[in-house]
């Protein structure tokens, strides 16, 4: 009955009947008293069947803005500004420059332009599959542990030759680094993500694919009036009109990435129904700088010297208003993920506003109780990770007593030694490998999931790999950490490195030190 319950309620919404519910409800409390015929009883089967249709079909149709971090690069290093693109759960590419429904099994794109994509024609978008975006890969189970300009290179080049070819054969497209193509590929070795969803219809999806593969796809990118941060405002605006728009006050008459993310997520928290959520996609551990999170106008001007100092010299008189702007708009993307991180989180939300509305003191302490519970799910508690940073000490010392690692400091270099020594190739999945040859002798290490502890894979540098990577994230700011969702399965693939590391000294008759105990399950022996 929860299943029928629920495929109604999408329904609902997705036909705007107010009090379907209700008939949910009438079913539910009359079907032990009347009696109905067969053919009844099969009409009423087959309309559940289709509702439930219906409402499974809505459930992955989703719109999102994505908020990337700046990078020290280019004019980003004065702006902060980061970049903006659209992600879309329910449409795929049928080419980089054209838009399809997804078919089963394919988790949905992101699509963006840029200043140029540096491809054979001025294309102002391209559209790639989502995990293709973040990792570099189709199935997140092959994305890489760990990243580094080497290892982005190898999975921009496999996209290039897989899916580019027909619009990248000039020398320029196929070598330039400035060719932006590859910011859209595996974006997290480079710098964390944030995405801001609401769902969409059907037809909202077939309405948007319609009007981009009807109109040309030429670039006319300009900084101050077309950028990345109006192409975003420009898609979801024809899902949902004057749900996004600049913030002139802050940005200075230009759009930037963060008015967009502020405006929809406003929206949104004024939308029920919207099912609103933020997904966080942290930078991967790595040799890569960096990123840092991205800035409005005021925000940049408050946090450089380089920009505040001269207007404090010569613009002391706008000052005041400036700090005023920034203290009164400030939006923080990582906030509003603690806030939203799934769409019954931010339900409880509002369930939890009408009961203060009601004064019902019992119900908010449990609907309270339940929201705490939810976000912890995905973003974890402080005491949660304390716990994991505590265990994570005592594995290391582990490792030492061991011989797996020198010393503590040794996680520091593991990274940069791997890539440095290495030369990174991708199989026809596009998991990673490093091949490195010290001394005339050679090795190779998988450096994915699914390919860390495969036949031919190192076993000593993955376990090294294994650590570095924990380490990596434990001693991350909040801003930039996976969800505890993600860092589970990196504790698992801490915890099958040891097992296979005992089972390894088992087989040479030489005895395993005795794990010490933990604080977390599994934490203190295998």
């Amino acid at each position: 009955m929860a299943l029928l319950y629920s495929a109604l309620k999408s329904v609902r919404r997705e036909l705007g009947v107010p009090n379907i519910a209700l008939v949910a409800g009438d079913i539910a409390s009359t079907r032990g008293s009347v009696k109905r015929t067969a053919a009844t009883r099969l009409f009423s089967c087959a309309f559940v069947f289709l509702l439930v249709c219906l409402a499974c079909s809505r459930a992955y149709g989703d719109v999102g803005v994505v908020l990337n971090d700046s990078l020290d690069t280019s004019v980003a290093r004065i702006t902060g500004s980061g970049h903006s693109a659209v992600y879309l759960s329910r449409i795929c590419p049928d080419s980089p420059v054209r838009l399809r429904l997804c078919r089963p099994g394919e988790r949905g794109s992101v699509i963006s332009n840029y200043t140029t994509l540096g491809e054979d024609q001025p294309f102002e978008w391209n559209v790639v599959p989502l995990s293709v975006y973040l990792y570099g890969v189709e199935d997140p189970r092959y994305r890489p542990i760990f990243g580094s300009q080497k290892i982005k290179r190898v999975l921009e080049e496999r996209y290039r030759e897989k899916y580019l070819s027909a619009y990248c054969a000039s020398r320029s497209c196929q070598t330039s680094s400035s060719a932006e193509w590859r910011e859209m590929v595996a974006a997290t070795l480079s710098r964390s993500i944030y995405i801001f969803i609401v769902e969409t219809t059907v037809q909202q999806d077939l309405d948007l694919i319609a009007e981009f593969n009807s109109l040309p796809n030429v670039n006319h990118f300009n900084g101050l009036t077309r950028n990345c941060a109006d192409f975003t405002r420009r898609v979801i605006n024809t899902y949902f009109p004057h749900a996004t728009g600049p913030d002139y006050l802050n940005d200075f008459g230009i759009t930037s990435p963060k008015a967009i993310a502020r405006s929809f997520t406003r929206y949104a928290l004024r939308h029920p129904d919207a099912q609103f959520r933020v997904l966080h996609f942290a930078q991967l551990p790595g040799t890569i700088k960096r990123s840092s999170e991205p800035r409005s106008g005021t925000e940049q001007l408050y946090h450089s010297k380089k920009l505040l100092v001269p207007m404090i010299i010569f613009a002391d008189h706008e000052l005041p208003a400036v700090a005023a702007s920034y203290a009164l708009r400030r939006f923080n993307p990582e906030h509003e993920f603690e806030e939203h991180p799934t769409a019954e989180a931010t339900d409880i939300g509002y369930q939890i506003r009408l009961a203060k509305a009601e004064k019902d003191a019992s119900l908010v302490e449990q609907l309270k109780a339940d929201e705490n519970q939810e976000r912890a799910q995905v973003v974890g508690t402080p005491q949660e990770w304390k716990e994991y940073r505590e265990a994570f000490h005592s594995i290391v010392e582990e490792a030492v007593r061991e011989e797996i690692i020198p010393d503590r400091d040794d996680l520091n270099r593991v990274l940069k030694r791997v890539d440095k020594a290495g030369t990174p190739l991708a199989d026809s999945d596009g998991a990673v490998w490093m091949e490195i040859s010290d001394r005339g002798k050679a090795t190779r290490v998988g450096l994915s999931a699914s390919n860390i502890f495969a036949p031919g894979s190192d076993l000593h540098l993955a376990n090294e790999l294994a650590l570095a990577r924990i380490d990596g994230v434990l001693k991350s700011s909040k801003h930039s950490r996976e969800t505890m969702l993600e860092f589970k399965k990196d504790w698992a693939l801490l915890q099958n490195a040891r097992m296979r590391t005992a089972a390894s000294f088992a087989s040479t008759a030489t005895p395993a030190p005795k794990a010490r105990g933990g604080v977390m399950a599994g934490a203190g022996g295998d």
